[in-house]
């Protein structure tokens, strides 16, 4: 298989498991509320990669005194995505709150491609792709409505 299938595979793979997180993290949500949600859903997560850490061995936590002070934002960043998660999936449905989210994320990520923030490469926006995030936003009306 090549390296591009697998990242191919990878990314999609990713995406089944986002689709599978939402309606589980409102589940948890709906029973105990949207921080013990988040709270929960992070614990397991911890605990998951924790043991994948020490039984791959892969990567290393000896250089955390590189990573920037907004790398560590990440674990805040995710409270508040597991936190909007448990709160949106119940009232609009599991399709168009990741319909939202997606779409929150494709143009969050261009910009940052725009600008070339935190560390990625410079992907300028062209026409191209400026009329496909119009397209992407008549798409998330027409699926959220």
């Amino acid at each position: 298989m090549s390296a591009v299938a697998v990242v191919l595979l990878i990314g999609l793979g990713a995406g089944v498991l986002i689709g599978l997180q939402n309606p589980l993290v409102s589940l948890i949500g709906a029973k105990l509320g949207l921080l013990a949600s988040s709270f929960l859903t992070h614990l397991g997560g911890t605990l998951l990669a924790g043991l994948l850490l020490l039984r791959l061995g892969s990567g290393s936590l000896s250089g955390w005194r590189e990573v920037p002070w907004y790398g560590f934002l990440a674990g805040f960043v995710g409270v508040g995505i597991i936190t909007a998660v448990a709160y949106t999936v119940p009232r609009i449905g599991v399709t168009s709150a990741i319909t939202l989210m997606v779409t929150g994320q494709l143009l969050v990520g261009a910009i940052i491609d725009h600008f070339g923030w935190l560390g990625v490469s410079v992907n300028s926006m062209t026409p191209a792709r400026g009329f496909g995030f119009g397209v992407l936003l008549l798409g998330t009306w027409l699926v959220v409505r």
